[in-house]
């Protein structure tokens, strides 16, 4: 766990419950299909990670950037 994971509130729509279907059963032999719906859930999901992922670096840069050179005195 990240460090800035304790401090953020996620949304609600981050998990559907109703969606989740990685509980199998013993009978479930056969594997499970990918359909459209659920390719395009995954790119989302993908496009949503790299965009939390770039406002993460974009935090980190800002922390830890070089402070500004003042004109010194000689």
């Amino acid at each position: 766990m990240r460090l800035l994971e304790m401090f953020k509130s996620y949304p609600n729509e981050y998990q559907d419950l109703s969606q989740d279907s990685s509980q199998i059963d013993y009978k479930d032999a056969r594997k499970t299909r990918l359909t459209l719906a659920h390719i395009n859930q995954l790119r989302k999901m993908n496009d949503m990670r790299a965009l939390e992922h770039a406002k993460d670096m974009q935090l980190i840069q800002q922390m830890y950037n070089a402070a500004p050179q003042e004109g010194g005195l000689l």
